[in-house]
This record gives structure tokens, sequence and C-alpha cells, in this order.
């Protein structure tokens, strides 16, 4: 698959920007405050020189539980807009939000929710009675990740009028970028008999509902029961049943309990899978359409 690399008229390659972690208002341009960082390039990506942009969540971070520091709450305090996730994602938003008045914007918010896989027999399964959690992972997947840039376009729109031509434009070409490796994606798969994905978090049912791929986990949702005993058993059971020659774990966690999988029954541990967290500018994922490409180019390239 090609890197896919944002070109604006006048601008150059936006995608390589990545999000700005802390920014100062001091050009006059709002502030927009985000969660994490996979929005926070989002929102710059659109956005361009026209607001000033500051994520939350560090980068390499682990954004289901973050805590948020006294700074973090200052920051939402001085915005303009805040923009989260939702869905659960970020259990730590009310407090952080606590003294914020400006308005909150939630990205995911008309996307086709789903829940987290459901794996008969898993020690997580709470019985066909109960739901699973809802999977707050949506922008993991180029398609549901239109909905991200069709709400983050609005919001900045909303706050500032005067440039919502501007944004448009910017976020027209972005989902062109994301239709366009939504289909390669599709392609690359359906050459593919029966791929199957091996993860530690179960992050990936929206991508793996897109692309046709059986997913097992050692978990549902990071939390504090990771990779408990009767996860990493289940896990070698499925791997060693369906013969998976390669598993994954993601970089926000601990790889302790897939290692264990992999030494158990010989299947190849890759390198981590970035979901939570975009990576440096000298990282594989240093934007979200990288971090889609790269990630969904390395599970069907393991696939083959």
């Amino acid at each position: 698959m090609p890197k896919y690399l944002l070109a604006l008229p006048g601008i150059g390659i936006l995608a390589l920007s990545g999000c700005v972690q802390d920014q100062t208002d001091a050009d006059g341009s709002p502030l927009v405050v985000t969660t994490f960082s996979v929005l926070g390039d989002i929102t710059e990506t659109i956005g361009g020189d026209r607001v000033q942009v500051r994520s939350i969540t560090p980068i390499g971070a682990e954004v289901h539980e973050y805590d948020p520091t006294p700074s973090d709450v200052q920051a939402a305090a001085d915005a303009d807009l805040i923009i989260e996730n939702g869905l659960g994602l970020e259990e730590w938003f009310d407090q952080f939000i606590s003294h914020a008045e400006a308005p909150t914007v939630t990205a995911s918010e008309g996307m086709e929710v789903r829940s987290i896989t459901r794996l008969p027999g898993h020690p997580d399964d709470p019985g066909a009675d109960s739901d699973l959690p809802t999977d707050p992972h949506g922008w993991i997947s180029a398609d549901q990740s239109l909905t991200y840039v069709d709400n983050i376009e609005a919001a900045l729109s909303d706050l500032a009028p005067e440039d919502a031509e501007y944004f448009s434009e910017r976020a027209e070409q972005y989902r062109e970028q994301l239709r366009q490796l939504a289909e390669e994606s599709r392609l690359n798969a359906s050459q593919l008999t029966d791929p199957v994905l091996v993860t530690c978090e179960g992050a990936f049912g929206y991508l793996a509902e897109d692309l046709g791929l059986t997913e097992h986990y050692l978990w549902p949702l990071n939390a504090e029961n990771e990779g408990t005993p009767q996860q990493v058993e289940a896990q070698i059971r499925f791997v060693e049943e369906n013969n998976v020659e390669t598993i994954f774990c993601e970089s926000t966690v601990n790889d302790a309990a897939q290692s264990q999988v992999a030494e158990t029954t010989g299947a190849a541990l890759a390198d981590p899978l970035h979901v939570d967290s975009l990576t440096d500018a000298d990282g594989p994922a240093p934007t979200h359409l990288e971090l889609v490409e790269h990630t969904t180019s390395t599970i069907l390239g393991e696939a083959e």
C-alpha cells in the first residue's frame, strides 16, 4: 500500500505534520483541545493554520484510563472547543472538563456503532443474554473515519464560520484519501483466504468487519483485568486450533501475556500495531491516515 499524504494547494503535505501537543493562542486563533493524538491530528489537518490544536493524552500513552494533570484541566478551561471520541473511550472525560466552558463535540457522533466482537467461550463473554461493551475505536476504520471528518469539519465551521470554506476544502481532500485507502484495503483483503487477526485488545472490530477478518483477542477493552490466565489459555487454544502463524499486540499496552501465547504456540509476535496513539514523527504512524494505512497493511501483510 502507498503512504497516504494529504496535499493541499499552497499548503504542501500536511499529513506528516502530526498533532501539536502544546500550543499557545499567541496568534489569536481559536484553541481546540482534543482528548488524544488521533483526534488532534484529524483536527489539525482540517483546521490548518486557522486553529491552534492541543492533544491531551501524550503520544504513546494509554487513552482509556489516562489521568488528566492539573495543566490538562487548565487547557480545557482555556479552550474554545473541546473534541472527544466518546463511546466510553475517555473514562476520565467528566473530570477533564470539570472547569471548562467551551462547547464539547463528540467526533464519533452518528457513526455506525458496534459492540466488541463476541467470542463464544471466551472468559470475558457475558453470555448471549448480555451485551458486550461498545467498541469505541471507530477511527481505525477508514470507512468509519469519514464520520469523524464530518463532525470535526462541522465543529470547526461553527467555531470559525468565516473559515468554513477553507475547512470544507481540506476536509473533502481528507475524505478522498480515506475512501481510496478503504477501497485498496478491501481489494487486498479480498485476495486472502480466511484471514485471522489475533490481538491483545479487542480494538479492531470495525477494521475486521470492513475487511472480512476473523478476530480473536486476549481482553475486550483495555482495563485492569488484562492478560489473566483464563484469557491467555483461551488465546492459546484459538491460535493452536486455527494454526495462526502471526499474532499482534498494541503499542500502548504490555505485551507480556501475548508473548506467553507466542512462546507456547510457536506463533510469531509481530511488531506492535498502532491504534490508541500516533507515533512520533520518525515512527510508522505519525498521522491518522498513516496509522490506519500502516496498521491495515501490517495485518494484511502478515495474513498472506
